[in-house]
């Protein structure tokens, strides 16, 4: 596998443009991508019941399992909470960028981020479809660009793309992320698209797709709260001329290594610019009885505010962890419990098969003031492992979604 220095628009057979329509005041908020083909498609919404009209949207077209051609972006309005004009406008906005395009309106996708409850301005929509159906671009800076015009508070753009090499041909998988906040296990605030050239069965897109989902998306954490408007899409064009790729092809596993490996990158990028984050945690959860069960206790441990704020603190706080294990449903035996705290500045062993260990707090507090903290917890249980990711709870996270609105 081949790393590169793009994003989305690494496979061959896709374009993309993007604008400032007028839905944030100054910032570029509007991102179309384009197939030159039609594109087998998968996709992974919210668990929110509270859904936006974009994700009813689209859940409804990649259940038909049809193929599509593009994604329309906004970003600054979340067009959810908005009743029926909510999902009138999504509509809207499908078929007139199909006319634009000269496809079907079920073949264009929808997506939005940003503010709750407030309708869509259909004239800054329809005024940058136009100037990005007018501007689509092959340039791989126009991929860099759209990255940009998706996010919200995010502090950087999230892009990733990797090559391999599939019976001779070579080909791409590349992604775009946003998301900061509202960034909770079972996904977040986020949106997610990831293009390919691969030849892919639709079927196995999907279920590739809901694999990956799990150990991923749905293992990341900011602060707790679950978005609206999550959604994660996939679109697979086909344009390598590679072979295709089903759930019998010989290189299924090579071509599921880079597709998780993209994924997982984008999902970890997401918490590194947690809002008014200092720390990148992972926590690595070894020798429990199930997969499922690894899952959980890491999840709980992710998640927990108490040991999030420990972290910001910079204090070795192992009781709080205990306590979001011992809470999380997942069964372990807390009698054999080993951790540690692990970073650039060394470890401390905190907890040996269930036994307190005394430590050298000055030490813990060099290790815990690292920018990148590694939390391992072993279990005595099984064979099963899992890891999450997450930071720090910080007062600059309050300060940012106290002012988010104004």
């Amino acid at each position: 596998m081949k790393l590169l220095d793009t994003g989305i628009m690494a496979p061959r057979g896709f374009k993309v443009a993007s604008t400032a329509s007028g839905i944030k005041k100054v910032k570029a908020d509007t991102t179309l991508l384009v197939s030159d083909v039609d594109a087998e498609v998968a996709g992974a919404f919210t668990q929110n019941i509270v859904k936006a009209a974009p994700v009813v949207y689209d859940e409804a077209i990649v259940r038909k399992g049809n193929t599509v051609r593009a994604v329309h972006v906004v970003s600054g309005n979340a067009n959810a909470c908005t009743g029926e004009q909510g999902m009138a406008d999504s509509l809207s906005t499908a078929a007139y960028a199909a006319e634009k395009l000269g496809c079907t309106p079920d073949e264009v996708l929808v997506c939005a981020t940003g503010v709750i409850g407030v309708p869509l301005p259909m004239d800054a929509v329809y005024r940058g479809l136009d100037t990005c159906t007018a501007h689509l671009s092959v340039d791989k800076a126009k991929g860099h660009e759209s990255a940009q015009a998706i996010l919200t508070t995010d502090t950087f753009t999230k892009e990733v793309a990797v090559e391999v090499t599939i019976n001779g041909v070579s080909v791409s998988i590349g992604g775009m992320a946003k998301g900061s906040g509202m960034i909770h296990p079972d996904m977040a605030t986020m949106l997610s698209f990831i293009t390919t050239d691969a030849a892919v069965d639709g079927a196995y897109l999907k279920t590739l797709l809901s694999g990956s989902i799990r150990d991923t998306y749905n293992m990341i954490s900011v602060d707790g709260d679950t978005s609206t408007n999550d959604t994660v899409l996939v679109l697979a064009n086909g344009m390598s001329g590679c072979e295709k790729i089903d759930a019998d092809s010989p290189y299924r596993e090579l071509f599921e290594e880079a597709f998780l490996y993209v994924h997982t990158e984008l999902a970890k990028l997401i918490v590194k610019d947690g809002e008014g984050a200092g720390k990148f945690i992972e926590v690595q959860v070894s020798g429990a009885h199930s997969k499922e069960a690894a899952r959980t206790l890491a999840r709980s441990v992710i998640t927990s505010s108490l040991v999030k704020t420990a972290f910001f603190g910079s204090d070795a706080n192992w009781g709080r962890v205990m306590c979001a294990m011992g809470y999380s449903g997942g069964s372990f035996t807390p009698e054999t419990v080993t951790m540690k705290y692990v970073s650039e500045a060394g470890e401390i062993l905190v907890m040996s098969r269930g036994n307190p260990i005394v430590f050298d707090e000055m030490q813990a507090k060099k290790v815990l003031s690292e920018s990148v903290i590694t939390l391992v917890i072993t279990l005595e249980d099984g064979q099963s492992e899992a890891h999450a990711w997450g930071c720090d709870l910080s007062y600059e996270y309050v300060r940012i979604n106290g002012d988010y609105r104004s």
